[in-house]
């Protein structure tokens, strides 16, 4: 089997198919959805949910079986029907447009797969076993679900904010280099876990100390 080559996309606005609408279908298209993508959908019949997001304009639903021209113009393409013969033609279709292509449960029929992903703000953790078990990656997902926590979240939120003032401020490259490494700590970690609420507060407080050590 290849070896995938691990990358974070910006699918935002790119136009997505999936063909298939139940519930495998249906997580692939909420997950696209959280990525701004542009999403198509094709099947003669979806989820209530699925229904529902093309009810609202969140996606174009054609209620009707694939063709080979739904694929045209798409970034990517999931294949997610309960038959394994549509899902050949979908890959040999994508494979001949150059295409990104998922078949689901068919690892052996995708140039990409999807990890068991977590996330906490901007951070995303990622677990990939290459198709070769699902399982594995998901219990995997599970054990670093309770590892990092939404502190996580809170803490990147303001480190981003501390790292824009300490660009801004501090002049001296290795002083800022300095500052920026003792700002990934394992003490502010805690301290937004345990005070969300006075953490930022806190932080300040220690930026504007290390500034004024700086002079």
């Amino acid at each position: 089997m290849n070896r995938f080559y691990p990358m974070m996309v910006d699918l935002t606005s790119h136009r997505c198919l999936v063909v298939g609408g139940g519930k495998v279908a249906e997580r692939k298209i909420a997950r696209l959805l959280v990525s701004d993508a542009d999403v198509i959908v094709v099947s003669p019949v979806v989820t209530q949910t699925v229904k529902k997001w093309a009810e609202i304009g969140k996606i174009v639903w054609y209620p009707r079986f694939y063709e080979e021209k739904d694929g045209e113009n798409c970034s990517i393409v999931i294949a997610a029907t309960n038959q394994r013969e549509v899902n050949h033609q979908i890959y040999k279709d994508a494979k001949k447009r150059k295409q990104w292509i998922n078949v689901v449960d068919q690892p052996s029929l995708c140039n990409f797969t999807v990890p068991s992903t977590i996330h906490r703000g901007q951070l995303t953790l990622s677990i990939s076993t290459g198709g070769a078990s699902p399982s594995l990656a998901k219990t995997i997902r599970q054990e670093l679900e309770q590892i990092y926590g939404e502190e996580y979240a809170l803490f990147l939120e303001l480190a981003k904010e501390m790292r824009e003032e300490i660009q801004a401020r501090v002049l001296d490259p290795a002083k800022r280099s300095q500052i920026l490494k003792s700002l990934v700590s394992r003490q502010w970690i805690e301290a937004c876990r345990s005070h969300p609420d006075q953490v930022k507060k806190w932080m300040q407080k220690w930026l504007d100390q290390e500034l004024q050590a700086e002079h």
